[in-house]
């Protein structure tokens, strides 16, 4: 075997990619980035010890928090700066060790003795090839004798701390950041490091890791309404305008708006693609005319979509696949995403200059013509959607709703994801979609027309909006005097990669009961630890629409 991943929805196979990832990436990429999470878990144990002597390493955080989400699916597959990223990561240690090792002989009087795992005093090979060779020795299935279940946790609670960096990625950039979740962060990664704990023990870390995403998503949110302001009902654009064109996609907010600004003026539109379409509900965003509207769908979607597009292509965070020939050429990355050979835009004290991708857009020349194809409704997140909390309220009371369902999460290329498709058409005209992240896509084309005053289908935002949805649904049954669980409420998700469980542990450590995952289980999940899930919380996987939703609506 010469690798072994499975930590999206997308595996090939039953136990996961096992010679190349369906996500594009090769063996010598996955083993790379087996071996940052391995040099990770070695920074995390001497953070963590200096943590409690209370020294704070803002280096430390920030590299842990990069580490984790560049070994997200579909963000580096550049083997070189993953390298560079694992050597950063080990000559940081290094000082991080130094100054604990100190400190603790300045407060005890002695040399620290304890023994510490194995990863705390590992050392990096000199070759990308040694590197690769290291990696192949800690993946996933390293520790022989590891008890399947122990590892399916151990599993969960890694993959959704790199769902968890990506979102703390992006508040850092905005200038938020949350010392505790900065501390589970380096607590999670020496918790694997070190191994040995009982399922009951990594399943009550999770559970604590659930609550401590809440607060990260809390973070990004205020981060994003305090740059943008809060997100209002805006009709958008799906199409072209006549015209040099640059198409965003990923998810990062500040990119978009810093291209905005070095874009005004300039004859140039610009055009969101994939999780961006919620930037055009946010009116520091949406002020600039430019904006011109959505191109595409979702992110599995991009390569027949960008292929002989006349536009130049930014791609902010991940959800990069492999580009085309026809557009390797003018596809830019910029923050942790990467792919070998395409050109990279680095920020320089937390500006980046777009001018090499703007004159792209101008060689290129633009779309001929004008194509518009319709026009879609966002905006709904808990600032908006709580201004209508009274009429909601009066529409339940009055039998005008019947039910509200949140059909969201990541799209994927996978047979199977039509079932979201299918369930929202089916929902009763007297029942509410809630819905966000690129999993829309499926539906969000489709008129669901109105109840009252407000639309049947109300899109809260990106993946990380999922803060949005949990904020509705508390306000909500607040205002109806019951716990979440006993609202009028389904919850029908499907998951893609990691940030997608992390919400999830989210929502099960809120003690949200009954969500319906799909299209298919984790591979990653053993049956005795989905036996607990089910048991404990009532998670289950989705059936057929039509099944699920009469058990649904007849309890």
């Amino acid at each position: 075997m010469q690798m072994l991943c499975r930590q999206c929805e997308q595996t090939l196979g039953p136990d996961g990619c096992s010679v190349k990832g369906v996500c594009g990436k090769n063996a010598d990429t996955s083993s790379l980035q087996d071996l940052l999470i391995h040099a990770l878990k070695g920074l995390a144990v001497y953070a963590k010890l200096a943590g409690e002597l209370g020294i704070k390493e803002a280096d430390a955080d920030l590299l842990v928090m990069e580490g984790l989400f560049t070994t997200v699916t579909n963000v580096n597959f550049d083997a070189a700066r993953i390298a560079d990223i694992i050597a950063r990561v080990c000559e940081t240690k290094e000082k991080v060790k130094s100054v604990f090792l100190q400190a603790y002989k300045n407060k005890t009087g002695r040399d620290f003795t304890d023994r510490l795992p194995e990863t705390a005093d590992w050392k990096p090979a000199d070759s990308l090839g040694g590197l690769i060779e290291q990696g192949r020795q800690v993946g996933i299935m390293s520790g022989p004798g590891l008890d399947p279940d122990i590892r399916s946790l151990q599993e969960i609670l890694l993959y959704g701390m790199k769902g968890m960096a990506a979102y703390a990625d992006h508040a850092f950039i905005l200038g938020r950041t949350d010392p505790e979740v900065n501390s589970f962060f380096c607590q999670g990664l020496d918790a694997l490091a070190r191994g040995g704990l009982s399922a009951d023990k990594i399943l009550g870390l999770i559970m604590e890791f659930g609550k401590v995403n809440l607060k990260c998503l809390e973070m990004l949110d205020k981060a994003h309404t305090e740059h943008f302001g809060n997100p209002v009902p805006t009709k958008v654009v799906m199409g072209v305008k006549k015209g040099p064109a640059i198409i965003v996609s990923g998810h990062d907010l500040y990119d978009l708006k810093q291209l905005l600004e070095q874009t005004e003026g300039l004859g140039i539109n610009i055009y969101t693609h994939g999780e961006m379409l919620p930037a055009h509900g946010y009116p520091g965003l949406k002020k600039h005319a430019h904006l011109a509207g959505h191109f595409g769908t979702a992110w599995q979607n991009q390569q027949k979509e960008f292929d002989g597009m006349p536009a130049a292509i930014l791609m902010t965070t991940n959800c990069i696949q492999k580009p085309r020939d026809s557009y390797e050429d003018r596809i830019f990355t910029t923050g942790l995403v990467a792919w070998t050979g395409l050109e990279h835009i680095d920020a320089k004290s937390g500006k980046k200059d777009f001018s090499r991708l703007i004159k792209k857009a101008r060689d290129l020349g633009g779309f001929k013509e004008e194509r518009i194809e319709k026009e879609i409704l966002v905006g709904f997140a808990h600032n908006a959607v709580l201004g209508l909390a009274d009429k909601i309220v009066e529409a339940v009371k009055t039998k005008k709703i019947r039910h509200f369902f949140l059909i969201g999460g990541c799209d994927g290329a996978k047979p199977g994801r039509n079932y979201y498709t299918e369930f929202a058409q089916k929902v009763p005209r007297d029942a509410v979609i809630l819905t966000l992240a690129c999993g829309k896509f499926r539906f969000n084309s489709i008129d669901f027309g109105y109840i009252g005053d407000f639309p049947r289908l109300l899109d809260c935002g990106q993946c990380n909006d999922a803060y949005s949805a949990i904020k509705i649904a508390v306000a909500l049954a607040k205002a109806f005097g019951c716990g979440v669980n006993e609202l009028p409420l389904s919850i029908i998700l499907s998951w893609y990669e990691q940030k997608a469980v992390c919400i999830l542990l989210t929502l099960l450590s809120l003690g949200i009961k009954d969500i319906r995952i799909g299209p298919t289980l984790p591979v990653f999940a053993s049956p005795n630890v989905l036996k607990i899930l089910s048991e404990k919380f009532g998670l289950k996987a989705v059936t057929t629409p039509d099944s699920d939703l009469k058990d649904i609506l007849s309890q």
